[in-house]
């Protein structure tokens, strides 16, 4: 459980360690304020995203099933700050389907905690493709990071793309192609 009263605490002594008076109009509840996002930002500390997954519908489905452009929002762990974008999730089944919703539950679990890009992309490759026993899975995301755009001018516009390929992705280059070729048409069905 995130300990709002005592994130509050350390944003007060942010707020007077930069010079700011916490007791000022427009600040007197920032600390609470950022302490209920805190405690929102970071709910997927206690929970186990891939969970979303173990009900599933039996399916004999073998072909490729992909959601493109799930949204993304995180805090990345070195500076705290926003990274935002969109994630693709694909995968072949091997009897078993997911909701789109729930593949949509298992991104927000994994961004809803101090993150990397990277190990968020992994965790949810490895999500769907354990939890499913998918003949494989691959994820792509793309976001933008606060951290870059907004302490270095010279970045602003720049998106970083992260993928990770499970089971026979791994292996199977046509059906990698397929996906790519899939998430580079863009737009809406």
């Amino acid at each position: 459980m995130v300990d709002e009263p005592r994130i509050a605490r350390a944003i007060r002594e942010i707020l007077l360690a930069v010079g700011e008076d916490p007791d000022r109009e427009g600040l007197v509840e920032t600390p609470e304020r950022v302490a209920a996002a805190y405690a929102q930002l970071f709910s997927g500390l206690t929970e186990d995203p891939a969970r979303h997954l173990e009900g599933g519908f039996a399916e004999e489905a073998r072909d490729l099933i992909l959601i493109r452009d799930l949204p993304v929002a995180s805090l990345c762990e070195h500076h705290l700050l926003p990274f935002a974008g969109k994630a693709h999730v694909g995968y072949v089944p091997s009897g078993r389907v997911a909701g789109f919703s729930e593949l949509a539950r298992v991104v927000e679990g994994f961004s809803r905690r101090p993150q990397l890009q990277e190990r968020l992309t992994a965790q949810v490759a490895d999500a769907v493709y354990g939890k499913l026993d998918a003949w494989g899975a691959v994820v792509v995301v793309e976001a933008t990071h606060s951290c870059m755009t907004m302490r270095y001018a010279e970045t602003t516009g720049s998106v970083a793309v992260t993928s990770a390929a499970r089971g026979g992705f791994e292996d199977d280059a046509g059906r990698r192609a397929e996906v790519l070729a899939l998430l580079s048409r863009g737009g809406t069905a």
